[in-house]
């Protein structure tokens, strides 16, 4: 059975300048259509898709004027609808971007990369905090998510359309192929640990990244033993000479030179990412593209770095495990964790009922120390024999040793 596709709607933008073109308010498409002012809000912002019946509807009411534009949406609502649901925002709470100090390089200088080829998602739409042409509203209710997808499934989506592209980005981050692998495993059981927090933030695909990255720039690797023995570097000579400048950039510099020129975030994405401020993540980028330009001047253009960077992540055959296998590993993970917590509370009681058994019940006090005894006089010696014992000692020899003699001895 051929499922009917579904009708094509305009990109977000085009969607509230066809609105605004035909003179009508949020208020006016949501009774037209037949839903809420808060669900025509979401269309808008990209948080939720229409489907079925009312998606049409929606559409005709747009191309009342003029014609669908050829941007679409992404062809998997599916994921879009039940993965990456946000979380709504108030505009007051959002931080403001803060100025750029003078020394601040000007925006020209750090003018985005091309769609990228290392896994920048487009499915997951702008984000409302930093999109100003997306309009938040704090009364707005969220939808609930998509019924068509059970959550086993929706994880599976994500990691079929994030994980491959994320093991090659942690490639070039660490320089390891085992420790990316692991680096994006360990990040989406996480996120199968912690699925309803995962599914209902604004990008999944960003949340799995940024714990994949932290784990992977963990200091604590370099004490493993399997971290002690280098890795075989890449084939191609100008791959190794790339790859061995990225990994003598700091850290920090690393990720944000990765996630700028090769992923294809923006600045204040970037900097929200990194724990940075905009200002300080510009010169951790500058400064990571002087140190690639010193060593390799012809990877000097944004363009060229970015091309390059997808040509060294995609030249290594790195394949994530099947999702079943990640979910089945978190799980088994997370039985193992409570299992030994379980263990150590219950020795901590064992141990704690017997100190309370064992321990005195009553005060015992302590032994008074001994003292010196003064005034008693010493021991004294026998001293030599008078000539009577003397004399008595000679006949006691002289005598039998037995006999009545011993027992009763004679009158002298």
């Amino acid at each position: 059975m051929t499922r009917t596709p579904e009708t094509p709607l305009p990109s977000l933008k085009e969607r509230r300048r066809l609105r605004e073109a035909q003179s009508l308010s949020q208020a006016d498409v949501a009774a037209a259509v037949g839903v809420t002012r808060a669900t025509v809000r979401s269309w808008e912002n990209g948080r939720t898709t229409p489907r079925g019946s009312t998606r049409d509807a929606y559409a005709r009411l747009l191309t009342g004027a003029e014609e669908v534009t050829p941007h679409q949406e992404n062809p998997a609502p599916a994921l879009v609808g039940a993965a990456t649901g946000p979380v709504q925002t108030s505009p007051d709470r959002a931080d403001p971007t803060p100025e750029p100090p003078s020394e601040t390089p000007p925006a020209s200088e750090l003018a985005p990369t091309p769609e990228p080829a290392l896994g920048r998602d487009p499915a997951l739409g702008p984000n409302p905090e930093l999109d100003p042409d997306v309009e938040l509203d704090p009364d707005a209710e969220l939808e609930p998510l998509s019924p068509s997808l059970t959550p086993d499934q929706a994880f599976d989506a994500l990691y079929a359309f994030c994980a491959p592209a994320l093991v090659r980005q942690t490639y070039l981050l660490t320089g390891r192929r085992e420790l990316a692998r692991e680096s994006v495993e360990r990040a989406f059981q996480l996120a199968w640990h912690r699925w309803p927090e995962v599914a209902m933030d604004r990008d999944p695909a960003g949340w799995v990244r940024a714990t994949a990255y932290e784990f992977a720039l963990s200091p604590w690797h370099r004490l493993r033993p399997r971290h002690r023995n280098p890795e075989p570097p890449p084939a191609a000579p100008a791959d190794r000479a790339l790859l061995d400048v990225l990994l003598q950039l700091p850290p920090v510099y690393r990720r944000t030179l990765l996630l700028y020129d090769g992923v294809g975030l923006n600045l204040p994405e970037t900097a929200a990412e990194t724990e940075a401020s905009t200002p300080a993540a510009a010169n951790r980028l500058l400064h990571a593209r002087e140190a690639v330009a010193t060593r390799l001047p012809e990877l000097a253009e944004p363009k060229e770095l970015h091309r390059r960077l997808a040509e060294v992540a995609s030249a290594e055959r790195l394949r994530p495990a099947k999702p079943t296998t990640v979910r089945w590993g978190g799980e088994q993970r997370a039985r193992h964790w409570t299992r030994a917590a379980i263990a150590f509370t219950v020795v901590l009681i064992g141990a704690t009922t017997l100190t309370l058994r064992t321990a005195p019940d009553h005060y015992e006090p302590p032994l008074a120390p001994g003292a010196t005894v003064h005034g008693v006089p010493p021991r004294v010696a026998p001293g030599p024999l008078s000539a009577e014992e003397l004399a008595l000692r000679a006949k006691l020899k002289g005598e039998m040793a037995s006999g009545p003699e011993r027992l009763v001895p004679e009158a002298g």
